[in-house]
C-alpha cells in the first residue's frame, strides 16, 4: 500500500508540475504564427512568453512565503482556476496586447503550483522518499517545457493555435482537482510562519551571489536560444513549417537524461568542473547551428541542451551543499535569478536579433556563457585551496 502510494504521488507530482510547466512555453514554436496573425514584430509576439516568465519571477518569492503560513489545498485550487481562466481568454481573444496581460497572470499564479508544492512536499516527506518525489518534481519541468511545445506546435495545425490554450487549460485544471484531492493530508486553516530569513543577507553572501548569477546567465542564453529559434528557422535558408521546427524541441528530452547524469558527474569532478564543461558543450553547440544544415541545428539544439543542464545541475547541487539553513528561501532566490535570466535574455534577444540576426544572437550568447564558466574557475580554485587546508 505504501509503494501504490508514492508512486501515486509521483504520477501527481509530475501531472501538475508537467502541465505548470507546459503553460509556460505552449506560444514558442508558433511565435511566427502569432507575429503574421497579429501583425506584430518578433519582439512583440516573444512577449507571449517572456510576459510568463517574469510573472513567475515576480511572484515566486511572495508564494513561497504564503506557502509557509497556510493549507496547500486552496492555494493549488486558487492558482489552478485563476491559470486556467487566463488560458481560455487567450484562447478567445484576438487582442494580443490581451493575450499578453493574461499569460503574465498566469505567471504571476503558476509558483502558487510549482514553488508551493516543492515547499509543501519538503516539510511533510522523509528525505528517502522526498528525493524520489523531487527527481520526478524536475524531471516533470523539462517533460512540461517539452509537452508545452508539442502541444502549441504539432498537436494542433498552426493556424488553429487558440485550440492549443484550450487543450492545455483543460489538462491544468484536471491536474489541480486531483492535487486538491489526493496531496498527502495536512492541517487545515494558517500555520505557525517559521523565522523570517532575510533575502537579501544570502544574496549579500558572495559565495550564493555567484550561484544566483549562474542561473541567470544559463538561462538567458538557453531562453535567448529556443525564443527565437522559430524566426531563424522560418525563414531563409531554412523555410521550414512550423511542425518540423517543432519536432526539433525534441532535443529537450536530453534534459531528462542530462540532470541525474549532471549531478553524479559534479560528484565525481566537482560542481565548478561540471559547470566549466557545460559551459564549453552550450557554446560550442551554439556556434555550430550557424551551418546551414538542419541536421547540424538538431545536433546543435540537444548540445545546447545537454550543456544547459549540467550547468543548471551544478549550481543547484553546489547552491544547496553551501546553504546551512534557509534552503526554502535560497532556492526561492535561485528560481528568482533563474526566470529573470529568461525575461532578459528574451527581450534583449528581440533587439539583437532585429539589428543582427541569429549571429548576434550567438555572440551574446557567449559573453553570457562566461559567468557560468568564470563561475565554475572560482569553485574549482576555491575547492583546491580547501583541500590544501584539510
Amino acid at each position: 500500500m505504501k509503494n501504490d502510494s508514492s508512486i501515486g504521488l509521483l504520477v501527481l507530482v509530475f501531472w501538475l508540475v508537467a502541465a505548470s510547466f507546459a503553460t509556460i512555453y505552449l506560444t514558442q514554436p508558433i511565435l511566427p504564427v502569432l507575429q503574421t496573425v497579429f501583425g506584430v514584430n518578433e519582439t512583440m509576439a516573444s512577449l507571449t512568453i517572456s510576459a510568463v516568465i517574469l510573472g513567475i519571477a515576480i511572484a515566486n518569492l511572495p508564494f513561497g512565503i504564503v506557502a509557509d503560513r497556510y493549507s496547500i489545498r486552496p492555494i493549488i485550487l486558487l492558482g489552478g482556476s485563476v491559470v486556467t481562466v487566463t488560458g481560455l481568454i487567450c484562447s478567445l481573444s484576438n487582442n494580443l496586447l490581451l493575450i499578453i496581460m493574461a499569460r503574465f497572470v498566469q505567471g504571476l499564479f503558476i509558483p502558487s503550483l510549482t514553488t508551493c508544492v516543492a515547499a509543501f512536499l519538503s516539510t511533510r516527506l522523509p528525505m528517502a522518499r522526498l528525493n524520489v518525489i523531487m527527481g520526478s518534481y524536475v524531471s516533470a519541468t523539462v517533460a512540461g517545457g517539452l509537452g508545452g511545445r508539442l502541444i502549441g506546435g504539432w498537436l494542433f495545425p498552426p493556424e488553429h493555435w487558440r485550440y492549443a490554450f484550450v487543450t492545455s487549460s483543460i489538462i491544468l485544471f484536471l491536474a489541480t482537482i486531483a492535487a486538491v484531492l489526493w496531496l498527502p493530508k495536512e492541517e487545515d486553516g494558517t500555520k505557525i510562519e517559521p523565522k523570517a530569513a532575510a533575502f537579501f543577507k544570502l544574496i549579500r553572501r558572495p559565495e550564493l551571489l555567484r550561484i544566483y548569477l549562474v542561473a541567470f546567465g544559463a538561462f538567458f542564453v538557453f531562453s535567448s536560444i529556443f525564443n527565437y529559434l522559430p524566426f531563424y528557422l522560418a525563414g531563409p535558408p531554412f523555410n521550414l513549417p512550423t511542425n518540423i521546427i517543432t519536432y526539433l524541441y525534441l532535443s529537450y528530452i536530453i534534459g531528462i537524461i542530462i540532470g541525474p547524469l549532471a549531478g553524479k558527474l559534479s560528484n565525481r569532478i566537482g560542481s565548478g568542473a561540471t559547470m566549466i564543461l557545460g559551459s564549453a558543450v552550450f557554446g560550442f553547440s551554439i556556434w555550430i547551428s550557424l551551418i546551414e544544415s538542419v541536421i547540424t541545428i538538431s545536433l546543435s539544439l540537444a548540445g545546447v541542451c545537454a550543456g544547459f543542464f549540467a550547468i543548471h545541475a551544478a549550481a543547484a547541487g553546489s547552491l544547496n551543499r553551501k546553504l546551512k539553513c534557509s534552503h526554502g528561501r535560497g532556492n526561492s532566490l535561485y528560481v528568482l535569478f533563474y526566470y529573470l535570466g529568461g525575461v532578459a535574455g528574451i527581450n534583449t534577444s528581440g533587439f539583437v536579433y532585429a539589428f543582427s540576426g541569429w549571429p548576434g544572437i550567438i555572440a551574446m550568447g557567449t559573453l553570457m556563457l562566461l559567468i557560468p564558466a568564470g563561475t565554475g574557475l572560482i569553485e574549482i580554485k576555491k575547492a583546491r585551496r580547501e583541500a590544501v587546508l584539510e
